[in-house]
Order: structure tokens, then C-alpha cells, then sequence
């Protein structure tokens, strides 16, 4: 049983390591203030009428113009909030983020497109802004750290040799988990 438990955990630990770093890496820089850059581009929008709070007309001009300048929409969801008197709508995904936002006038809007660099697409591929085969290979991920934290615990438990140092281990972690978010 061991055996089997430890190849399975290699196995899935190997299989998982390019994300599992992805992950790490994108999250260190994050909390420390890198979160890569964006390309902007801004466009002069003429509507046939104002803004509204209706996601998808918004979603709709936008599609249309991008469509008109060879640009795909994102692939992340997008939000409508109040900006004044109208509305603007965010729209974000791992390659670009888009806000439609309202012009000078009722009838004109601003697009921006904002196409991320290589630092940024992994970035937002680790805020879940990506599509839908990456949000579920992102839950492929968690379950599979749930598995390999539970399977290295279980043959730790298992060992005499090792059991001592993975109860103290645990309880020590649950202890800093508890302190930390205390604080925070």
C-alpha cells in the first residue's frame, strides 16, 4: 500500500509541477508588488445610444468593435459598475482586459484594450482570468495538492520514524496558519 501511495504521489506530484510552479512564482511576485505590464491601446467609440447597465449590450459594442479591429474579446467575465451618470464595463481575460467607458458626450465611449505582456498572462491565468480549460485545470491542481499534502501526511503517519516529526509538524503548521491569520 505504501508503495503504491508513494508512486501515486510522484507521479502526480511530476505531473502537476509546471503549474504548482506557475503558481508559486506568479503569487511570490504578486505579493511583493510585480504584476507585470500591459500594453494600452485606446479607441473612440461612436453609440447609436448612451451606456446602460446591461452587461450584454455592453458586451455586445464591445465584441462589434473589437471584431472591427481584428481583436479578440477576453476570455475572463466582465462586470458593470456605475460611473457617473452612465456605466462602464470591465472585461477581463489572460491575454487582454477591455473597459468600455463612457465618452465626452452620451452618444461616444473610450475603449481600452489592454494586452498583457508574458509576465501578466500568467498573472491573470493565477487570478482565474483565463478560460474555461485553464479554470479546470486549476482544479485539477487543487485537488491534486490536496492529494499530495494527504498522501505525503498519510505515509509520514504511517512510519515510525517519521511519525513523530509529522504530528509535531502539523501541529506547529495548524499553530502558525492560526497566528498568522490572527493577526492579519
Amino acid at each position: 500500500m505504501h508503495r503504491l501511495l508513494i508512486r501515486w504521489h510522484m507521479l502526480v506530484a511530476a505531473f502537476l509541477f509546471p503549474a504548482i510552479l506557475l503558481y508559486l512564482v506568479t503569487g511570490a511576485l504578486y505579493t511583493w508588488g510585480a504584476k507585470g505590464d500591459y500594453a494600452t491601446t485606446d479607441y473612440a467609440v461612436t453609440l447609436s445610444a448612451p451606456l446602460t447597465d446591461d452587461k450584454a449590450a455592453l458586451q455586445a459594442i464591445v465584441v462589434r468593435e473589437l471584431a472591427e479591429r481584428g481583436i479578440a474579446p477576453p476570455t475572463g467575465g466582465a462586470s458593470v459598475k456605475p460611473v457617473g451618470d452612465s456605466f462602464q464595463l470591465d472585461w477581463t481575460g489572460s491575454r487582454r482586459d477591455v473597459t468600455l467607458e463612457p465618452g465626452e458626450s452620451a452618444t461616444t465611449a473610450k475603449l481600452i484594450v489592454k494586452d498583457t505582456g508574458w509576465h501578466r498572462f500568467f498573472v491573470q491565468l493565477h487570478k482565474a482570468k483565463g478560460g474555461t480549460p485553464f479554470k479546470v485545470y486549476a482544479v485539477v491542481l487543487a485537488l491534486g495538492l490536496f492529494f499530495l499534502v494527504t498522501s505525503g501526511l498519510i505515509v509520514a503517519l504511517k512510519m515510525p520514524q517519521m511519525r513523530r516529526g509529522a504530528i509535531i509538524g502539523s501541529v506547529v503548521g495548524l499553530a502558525a496558519f492560526a497566528g498568522v491569520a490572527a493577526v492579519s
